[in-house]
């Protein structure tokens, strides 16, 4: 008889050991995966003249894109967020080791469309020395190609001077479809 007791009493102290689980609310989810989309966060933070904000797109080793700010706000879940940018410069690199570097008031990075727009007056010059200028400038990172929009201006070192309302165009821009 002792011996049950004993055992009875040890069942007993080892069941108050466990800590009671937790009351859930009414209406909350038991299973984490019921919710639709990925955590939501809002991010922001500053740079100055010494050291701006900086972000690089890079996949394997090479560098897509640069963005300096000094200023930045990002909305979203990991891999679909907003990301918005103020006192831009981009600088956008091409397969073939052209560089773009652009200037804007403004710059948003969207994940989900895998776009970089630079919007408020963008200002850019190529490695060859081309200089580049309209209202909005649309970086695809999945064709790599840029899209300007807007009191096109292209100017290159020869002379040529172009101007349109619409462009296409690869890092380099040699290969320009102006409208």
């Amino acid at each position: 008889m002792s011996r049950r007791l004993v055992a009875l009493v040890a069942v007993w102290v080892l069941a108050g050991c466990n800590p009671k689980a937790p009351a859930v609310e009414p209406g909350a989810s038991l299973n984490p995966a019921a919710t639709p989309t990925g955590i939501s966060l809002k991010i922001t933070g500053n740079g100055n003249a010494k050291a701006p904000a900086r972000f690089v797109e890079q996949k394997d080793n090479r560098k897509y894109y640069q963005l300096l700010a000094s200023t930045f706000e990002s909305v979203g879940a990991a891999g679909s967020a907003v990301v918005t940018f103020t006192d831009a410069h981009a600088s956008f690199f091409g397969k073939d080791g052209s560089q773009l570097d652009a200037r804007a008031p403004r710059a948003v990075v969207d994940q989900k469309r895998n776009e970089v727009t630079l919007e408020g007056g963008v200002h850019a010059t190529n490695s060859e020395g081309m200089t580049l200028a309209c209202d909005i400038l649309t970086y695809d990172r999945g064709t790599e190609m840029i899209h300007g929009v807007g009191h096109v201006v292209i100017t290159n070192k020869n002379g040529f001077h172009g101007t349109g309302n619409r462009f296409d165009s690869d890092i380099s821009l040699t290969h320009t479809t102006m409208r």
